[in-house]
């Protein structure tokens, strides 16, 4: 299957229609362990991009932990959910939106990723590398696996093994410092396997 461009708007209609389905299967009290460590790493005040945030429930955490948050999402049900309940400033933005330079101590893109097609992989990693400052550092969860499919309710996802995300990562400039693997029900009722990846931009100061 061929995606060639950055956004896939089936995907986004299925986030749209399924804001409340999705809010659901997450534990609003349980924080993702993965969060903490991450936030751990940072700086008071750290500016923190949440790429594909959804409904924001890890920007709030950060938020509640002393970090600025510029939480994004391509889909508008999401942007609108966070912001009625949080009150977040969360925005819809695509992936290829995210242009800037130099901005960002960190970011956080938890299971967005994958579902950018991998013939535009490499361009959105370069961007986030561009993104950040240097020696910014960037949490990316995926699944693994190989290909690109869609699942039962219609989002795309790319595949990767963990030896080609690392090296797509480094080609990208960035250092692997940390990998972590589990499993997670999906939205789609689906047991995957997954893999987070702690990572650091090698641009000089």
């Amino acid at each position: 299957m061929k995606n060639t461009t950055m956004a896939d708007q089936e995907t986004i209609d299925v986030y749209n229609d399924q804001v409340e389905s999705y809010v659901e299967v997450i534990d609003p009290e349980a924080v993702d362990p993965l969060l903490l460590k991450f936030i751990a790493r940072l700086a008071p005040e750290a500016y923190v991009l949440d790429l594909g945030c959804g409904p924001a429930l890890s920007s709030v955490t950060m938020r509640d932990h002393g970090l600025r948050v510029d939480p994004t999402d391509a889909s508008e049900e999401m942007v609108k959910w966070a912001n009625e309940k949080f009150d977040i400033g969360a925005r819809q933005a695509l992936f290829q939106d995210i242009d800037c330079s130099n901005t960002y101590d960190a970011v956080w893109a938890n299971f967005c990723l994958l579902h950018a097609p991998e013939e535009v992989f490499p361009d959105i990693l370069r961007a986030l590398n561009r993104a950040l400052k240097p020696h910014g550092v960037m949490h990316l969860a995926m699944k693994l696996g190989s290909g690109a499919t869609r699942d039962k309710i219609g989002r795309f996802y790319s595949y990767y093994s963990q030896q080609a995300l690392c090296s797509y990562l480094q080609d990208a400039g960035f250092m692997v410092a940390d990998i972590q693997l589990g499993e997670a029900m999906s939205l789609a009722g689906e047991v995957e396997p997954w893999i987070a990846l702690t990572v650091f931009s090698e641009k000089a100061a």
